[in-house]
């Protein structure tokens, strides 16, 4: 398919416009807020760089975002209304309400989408969770994700939504796309704010497991932690750390949302799946502000 990319920023110039570029499909161009940063992303990718919005949906056959959630969403939908066919970063939108239009609108358009929950395209994650499909007696599991973006080397310190939506939006999408396939839907979420952008949620499946997830995104860097362990009858196992590239995670995405709009069906990790952990941290984050 001819993909359009929409975004300059570092997720877009390293992720979003390479992984398209090493997948089966045609990058045909960039267009972002930015017209100056537009054209610099279109150099360094070798492809053209569109003054709208408009412009660059009219070139293409798919779109993928790598823009802050809150501006994602109604691009998406006027991209899903013109018919053009979803590669989303997550979250999908900031609210469940909108992300429930956006998944509306695409159904009602015919656009098949896929949503980037980086780990669930790789080869190590998808393993674990194949493994973990092949044992009963799963009670729950543990997380602790404690990041520092402000660390200097960070590509997203500057990052203006991350530093205002924390952990719960950034951390929360990814802990809950392997969570549910891991220990089924989940039924109850309960969020007790921590120190700084920190959140401890509580998530009961409806297989009856129990998870509990502490999140930190601005997090001390002394205390930097990143681990997932699902416990029950049969042990412990620990979910693996990732050394498959993004780029290359992307170019999966890329692949098999191709392979749904050929086939015409759903993307196991499409929209629907997307608005479920919309709506999850929608409530969450509802608890939070009270």
């Amino acid at each position: 398919m001819r993909f359009g990319l929409v975004g300059t920023g570092y997720w877009a110039r390293e992720t979003h416009g390479p992984g398209i570029q090493a997948s089966s499909n045609d990058l045909v161009g960039v267009w972002g807020r930015d017209a100056a940063k537009t054209s610099d992303v279109a150099e360094v990718l070798g492809v053209e760089a569109f003054s709208t919005h408009e412009a660059l949906l009219d070139a293409v056959d798919a779109v993928t975002y790598a823009v802050p959630p809150d501006v994602q969403a109604p691009l998406a939908i006027d991209a899903a209304r013109a018919g053009r066919h979803l590669l989303l970063d997550k979250p999908v939108a900031l609210d469940a309400s909108t992300a429930r239009e956006l998944r509306d609108v695409a159904r009602a358009s015919g656009a098949r989408s896929a949503v980037f929950f980086t780990a669930r395209y790789t080869p190590e994650t998808r393993s674990w969770l194949g493994e973990l499909a092949t044992t009963e007696g799963w009670r729950g599991s543990w997380t602790e994700w404690i990041v520092a973006n402000q660390r200097p080397e960070s590509p997203y310190k500057d990052s203006p939504w991350r530093q205002r939506e924390g952990a719960l939006w950034d951390l929360g999408p990814h802990l809950l796309a392997t969570l549910i396939p891991a220990l089924g839907a989940v039924k109850t979420v309960a969020a007790q704010q921590g120190m700084g952008d920190a959140v401890h949620l509580t998530l009961t499946h409806e297989s009856g497991a129990v998870s509990t997830a502490s999140l930190a995104l601005w997090g001390p860097p002394a205390a930097y932690t990143w681990g997932m362990r699902v416990w029950g009858d049969s042990g412990v196992s620990a979910a693996p750390v990732s050394e498959t590239p993004a780029t290359t995670a992307l170019a999966t995405a890329a692949d098999e949302l191709t392979a749904a709009v050929a086939t015409d069906t759903e993307h196991p990790l499409g929209l629907d799946l997307g608005v479920q952990v919309v709506e999850i941290i929608d409530d969450a984050a509802g608890q939070l502000s009270r």
